[in-house]
Order: C-alpha cells, then structure tokens, then sequence
C-alpha cells in the first residue's frame, strides 16, 4: 500500500507520545483560539534533565484511566489517499478508510472460483470469463446425449458412459453406430461370423453372415447329400426299432404261452388232489405251482411295463413325420435347382446393367458435386467436420489423410486441391497437424505453362477473427510436385508441422468450433495469364 501526502500537513507533535488527561466532567472550558505554530529551541542538556517535560509512556507510566485514543490523529490518517495494491492493473486512488470497500469491487482483486472443486484464484474482472470458458469443473451439455456434465469428466463420459456416443462396429464393418443400437447392429451385421443353417445335418461350415447366401447356393449339392445322409440315418434307427418291438412282441407271446400251459398243469393237479387222498405231498406240489406262476405273472407285468417305456420313448409318428418332410424338402430342391440356374444366368445379366447403370450415375453425381463447389478464383475455402472421429480414424490408421474438393485458378486454370493429415505426416506425426498442396491433371493442362510457379499461402482460420495462422511458400520449379501430372495427381508439397495439436485443441482459441474447422488455400494469381 502506498500512501500519498494530503494537502493538509499535519500537526506538530512531540518526539515521545503523550498522554493526555481525560477531560472532566465538569463545564467545558470556552474555546480558545490555536495560537499559530512556532519552532521551538531545542533547551541545553542540565535544562533538559531538570525540566518536567514529558518523557516516554514505559519511562513514566500513566494510569490507565487517564489515557484515551487519540481519534483527531486517526481521522486525518485515515483520510489520506493511498493507491490500490492491485497496481499497475489497478490505477484507483481512495482514502485509507475506504481501501477495503475498494477491493471488494476492485475488478484486478483476486478471489477464488466460485466452483467447490475448482477454487482456483482469478481476477474479478475475468471471473465470468473463467466460469463460462476455462473452469475444469463447469458443466457443459454432451454433444451425444444433451446431458450436463462436467468438462474435466466429458471426455470419459462420451467414451465410457454415453449411450448416444458413435462407435465403430466391433466386426469392422465400417459402420459407426450408438452404443445403444450394438446388439440390434450385431443381429443384422454382414460381417459377423455365423453357422451355416445346415449344420443340423453336418455341415461345418462357419462363415460372415454376407458370405452364407453365397456358400448356400454354390454347396447346394453338398447339402442335399447330408440331407439324404440325414434321412439313411433316420430310416435305420426306424428299422432298428421296429426290430427291437418284434423281438418284444414275441418274448410277450412265449411268456402268455408259458402261463397258459401252467393253467393246464394246475388244472390237473387240482383234479389229481380231489381224487388222491394223500393230502400233504399234493399240497406241496400245489404251493410250489403257485411260486411258479406268480414268478410268471411278475416276468410279463415286467416285460409290458418294458414295451410301454419303449413305445413312449421311441415314437415313430415323429420321426415318419420329419422323413416325409426332408422328402418333400429334397425334391423341390431338386425341381429347384434348374429354375435356379437359369434365375442366376438372367440374375447376372440384369446386375451387369445395374452395374453400369450404377457408375455411370456416381460419376455424373460426383461431377455435379464438383460443379456446384468448384471456385474458379484461387482461394480455396475448405470445411472440415467431424474433426474427432477423423483425427481418431487417422490414429488408428483406418484414414490418414483427407482430401479437399478441387479448385482452379481461373475457369481453364491449373486444377488444385488440398491434403491433410490430422495427426500428423512425417516429422509432424503424432503433434502437429499436416497441410499440403496438390497439383492435380486438368483439362486444359495442355495449354498452361509448366512447372506451376505461382505464390501458395495455406491459413487456418480464426474462427473468432482474431489471429489466422498461415504459411506462405514459393514453388521450387525443379520439384515434381509442380510438374505437369502425369498420373491423377502430383506428390503433395507443404507444411509437415504446419500447427501443433496443443494449439489447435486448446479450448482457450478458436480454431475449433462445434467439432469443425476452416483451412484456405489461396494461390497469388500475379502475372498469370487467363487463356
């Protein structure tokens, strides 16, 4: 804190503080006049010591009640002007007794963020800013789901949490799709593995679900000898168990036989005991007939409970039922098979037209596209969107580079385009984002001068108008990228680090805006003639 003399001076006052008595209570003394200030003669030293004048208060204490404040001294000192200690940014002059009112509305005062995990100390006058922009735990809305979310967790939210969030499919069939619609996606995917529909019948084939149509009509054949396999199998297990009831039927028949002759013999035997009159050994011969049949009885209560398992077990109705079905299913095959050659010879010729058909409108569609972009000027204003998902897609090498529409220098001109690479080509690879220049074959290539030798200027554009970052260079003629094309195109010439990822990223420029960002080519058109 500085403090500024006033304009009024102070008082004269003595080198020790003195105390002055309390006034009493009594009337007040009328007031007098202040007599105007003189200097005084400092006295001779024996004065001095003799002299009652007044010495320092730990020298010569006074009692407690006869010292008060002196509020005159106080007011004049809180009334001289000081500078705010927020200097230079803060040129405010105050009175001492209004300094701490001035800082807490000095915009240069520091206090901290108003955010509880954040707290980070800020001028007042950048508090707003700090809020809506710079704040690590400010919420801001997913771009995928609309829900609020704090800016330090939003990367991990899109990629860890979001169910709106684009993924590629986990088969690497090059559709990006939500993360809520994967398992719908993997139950249609053209790339994922699946069993052949024959296996059932022995086919181990295992193949992506676009390939199966394919593998189907071209082992057509195949299958139906597995089929056929199929149905030899099925008829023998029917034979065998047909077999199997017969020797049951008759092991029923022998037994019913047996029982039947038993009858006969205790029938006998019942009529030998009424005529003999020895009574225990007829007895004996009769218990013993009764074990016997009862065993008997027992053996073909066993055996009927046996053919009823089996009748249950293996029911024929079925298995006649699916032979009759794979029968029918075989001969329409077969009736099916011819029509099917002669459908895929017209399925073929009909395709080859679509085909054509198919190229040719692509091209006419890629050529309006052009006609409708194309700038005749040499400026090339180019839109990159989805800036993520396609510096992601160059990471993991699916796409690394990208190519602009082309642009002319006039209406019969050179034909240019522009070459990027988001993370990076060569020495800028993995920190810097690449841009090139490509001279492209032209339809009136044959009537310009070559090598191309025209000024190229490659900006990025401020998306807030502040401060665009360019590079300008001058084509060196003996370089082939600025020869007459040969093939498509030339090699691409420019700028391997043309501008760091930590610049072109960081949320405090404007580079980068709703996921897109603006390059512009632009090629100085001087002492170039217009054919």
């Amino acid at each position: 804190m500085t403090v500024s003399a006033s304009s009024r001076p102070l008082p004269a006052r003595p080198l020790f503080p003195c105390a002055r008595p309390r006034p009493s209570a009594r009337a007040p003394a009328p007031p007098q006049a202040s007599p105007p200030l003189r200097r005084r003669r400092r006295p001779p030293a024996a004065a001095r010591s003799s002299s009652r004048a007044c010495r320092p208060a730990s020298r010569s204490p006074r009692a407690e009640p006869h010292v008060f404040k002196d509020n005159c001294c106080k007011r004049e000192v809180l009334n001289l002007y000081v500078y705010c200690s927020n200097a230079p940014g803060c040129n405010a002059k105050v009175i001492l007794g209004r300094y701490q009112d001035h800082l807490q509305q000095c915009l240069f005062q520091a206090v901290q963020c108003s955010n509880e995990k954040c707290r980070e100390p800020v001028l007042r006058k950048d508090l707003k800013e700090h809020l809506s922009a710079y704040c690590q735990f400010r919420e801001e809305k997913c771009l995928y789901c609309k829900k609020d979310v704090v800016v330090i967790n939003l990367q991990n939210h899109e990629e860890n949490l979001c169910p709106e969030y684009p993924v590629f499919c986990p088969n690497n069939c090059a559709k990006i799709i939500l993360k809520t619609e994967v398992d719908e996606h993997l139950a249609v995917c053209p790339e994922a593995e699946q069993d052949c529909p024959f296996k059932h019948y022995g086919c181990a084939v295992t193949d992506k679900r676009r390939n199966l149509q394919e593998h189907e009509h071209s082992a057509l054949r195949e299958h139906m000898r597995l089929v056929l396999e199929k149905n030899v199998q099925l008829e023998e297990q029917i034979s065998d168990l047909h077999k199997s009831l017969e020797q049951k039927e008759s092991k029923i028949q022998q037994l019913a036989e047996t029982i039947k002759k038993l009858e006969k013999e205790f029938k006998q035997f019942a009529q030998l005991f009424g005529k003999n009159g020895s009574f225990l050994p007829n007895i004996q011969v009769f218990a013993s007939h009764i074990d016997k049949s009862a065993w008997l009885e027992a053996q073909v209560h066993q055996l009927l409970q046996m053919v009823n398992q089996q009748q249950n077990k293996f029911d024929l109705r079925p298995l006649m039922e699916a032979v009759d079905t794979v029968k029918q299913k075989i001969t329409l095959l077969e009736n099916n098979d011819q029509r099917l050659a002669v459908l895929e010879e017209e399925t073929n010729k009909h395709d080859t037209h679509i085909n054509i058909h198919k190229a040719q409108l692509s091209k006419n569609e890629e050529r309006f596209k052009l006609l409708e972009g194309t700038c005749y000027n040499g400026k090339l204003i180019w839109k990159v969107t989805d800036y993520k998902m396609k510096k992601r897609e160059a990471v993991d090498g699916h796409t690394v580079s990208i190519f602009s529409q082309s642009f002319y220098t006039s209406r019969c001109g050179y034909r240019l385009c522009a070459r990027a690479y988001l993370n990076g080509d060569g020495s800028g690879r993995g920190t810097h984002l690449s841009l090139y220049f490509v001279v492209m074959r032209g339809e009136f290539d044959s009537l310009l001068q070559w090598p191309f030798r025209q000024r190229v200027t490659l900006m990025l554009l401020d998306q807030s108008g502040k401060k665009n970052i360019m590079e300008t260079f001058k084509p060196d003629p003996n370089s082939s990228s600025f020869k007459r094309p040969d093939g498509e195109m030339n090699i691409a010439s420019g700028c391997p680090r043309f501008v760091a990822h930590s610049v072109l990223e960081n949320a405090k420029n404007a580079y980068i805006k709703d996921d897109t960002l603006f390059l512009k080519v632009a090629v100085d058109l001087t002492d170039l003639e217009d054919l």
